[in-house]
């Protein structure tokens, strides 16, 4: 009887060592060898709070992706800290992109999401992404997840689920010190490119 429950621990052990190893990882800097350039917003059935946006015209810039959606609690917890992030450092690079993805059908209506974005207060761009074409192009599984794009257009950051806002603003504040190619590119007021 001793021995079967000892060998019913080790199996259970080994089990949830498997599924350890096995569960994708929760988010963070994104290692040198795996860093990937952000998929452009793709299928996008409305913009609101701004005109369509392209990650290709926002090269220079910090972008925060964060896939939300109006009825899930977990977003709506990390919500004031997207907010807090737009408000606080639109004016110094970072463009926020919120990618309202459903889960479920009443989601989908624009009005719905309208009537959300005024009642939360979300005053930073929203891509309706009803068909989950951006979702997949990120291949995201979570809701909220954040991405964080550098100024060169690539993944330097993500967070899935809540928390992490202070590593999250370090990053962000980190990527926005970061010198732009394209701004070095760009020729000088009066003067030309080389």
């Amino acid at each position: 009887m001793k021995l079967s429950l000892i060998a019913i621990g080790a199996a259970i052990a080994a089990s949830v060592g498997a599924l350890t190893f096995a569960a994708p990882r929760l988010g963070g800097d994104t290692p040198a060898g795996v860093v990937r350039p952000a998929p452009e917003f793709q299928n996008i059935d409305t913009w609101l709070n701004s005109p369509p946006l392209k990650l290709e015209a926002l090269r220079g810039q910090v972008v925060l992706v964060d896939f939300w959606t109006y009825t899930c609690i977990n977003c709506l917890n990390h919500l004031p800290h997207v907010k807090e992030w737009h408000e606080k450092y639109k004016d110094k690079g970072l463009t926020v992109v919120g990618v309202h993805t459903p889960e479920f059908a009443f989601e989908k209506s624009t009005k719905n999401v309208k009537d959300a974005i005024q009642r939360l207060q979300i005053k930073h761009a929203v891509a309706q992404d009803n068909s989950y074409g951006t979702w997949r192009a990120f291949n995201n599984q979570y809701w909220p997840a954040v991405y964080l794009i550098d100024k060169e257009g690539r993944i330097a950051y993500s967070h899935f689920g809540e928390g992490s806002y202070g590593a999250t603003e370090k990053k962000i504040q980190a990527l926005l010190a970061e010198p732009s190619a394209v701004a070095a590119a760009a020729p000088a007021p009066g003067g030309s490119a080389k």
